[in-house]
């Protein structure tokens, strides 16, 4: 899915599916961001995984000391470019989530969020363990899925975006328990409360599970 979002839903294309989004998305987008957004302060160098072209970057920048956001997809990296000017306090990379290069106890927060977890089809257990990895003992690492009471909404959204040749048609057979089936190959899995804490239990970890807005599924680790 990774080779996906560098190749068809990228830069002005991953922008307009924001831009279809239903008034019931719009809410959950904000209050996913405002969870973030308490969790961040003036002295805080945040890591942003999978920043795309810097939608939820440039609403972390006026908050923290400064802000770091990687992406596999060049194009995406260049729209965040705008974000850049001013001398504002940002870096952005072309970088795997799964093998980061960054050295360890780099951040204060890492975070991975809108089900980047399951997005980037990639080992979940190595995209937690590298950016456990990079955020100093204290610093928290938050990932964040679709709470399963959203998933009316959340197809709702996919549906419009189908509607605008954003994404491939909707597979309706297949697409079923949290999982969104394109049939250009698209695959949108969900991952649960179960899934969250198996995850953070496979490294040793304790993991505070919130659900937001019901529409987010919140992990949050703090780094011992």
């Amino acid at each position: 899915m990774t080779g996906y979002y560098v190749e068809k839903l990228a830069a002005e294309r991953l922008r307009a599916c924001y831009e279809v989004a239903p008034p019931r998305v719009m809410a959950y987008l904000e209050a996913e961001i405002g969870f973030v957004l308490e969790r961040i302060s003036r002295s805080t160098l945040a890591l942003e995984l999978g920043c795309g072209y810097g939608r939820v970057l440039e609403r972390l920048l006026p908050r923290a000391r400064a802000v770091v956001g990687i992406d596999t997809s060049i194009a995406s990296l260049r729209l965040a470019r705008s974000l850049e000017s001013g001398g504002r306090r940002i870096q952005l990379a072309a970088m795997d989530a799964a093998g980061l290069g960054f050295g360890d106890r780099t951040f204060d927060l890492a975070l991975c969020i809108q089900n980047g977890v399951c997005a980037f089809a990639v080992d979940p257990l190595k995209l937690l363990s590298e950016a456990v990895r990079v955020t100093r003992p204290g610093g928290t690492v938050l990932f964040s899925s679709y709470a399963a009471c959203f998933w009316p909404d959340r197809l709702e959204w996919f549906r419009a975006q189908a509607a605008r040749g954003l994404i491939g048609e909707i597979d309706e057979a297949a697409t079923r328990d949290g999982v969104i089936v394109c049939r250009d190959g698209f695959r949108a899995r969900t991952m649960g409360p179960e899934g969250f804490a198996a995850l953070a239990a496979s490294l040793g970890l304790t993991a505070t599970l919130t659900e937001v807005d019901g529409s987010s599924l919140f992990c949050e680790v703090v780094v011992p």
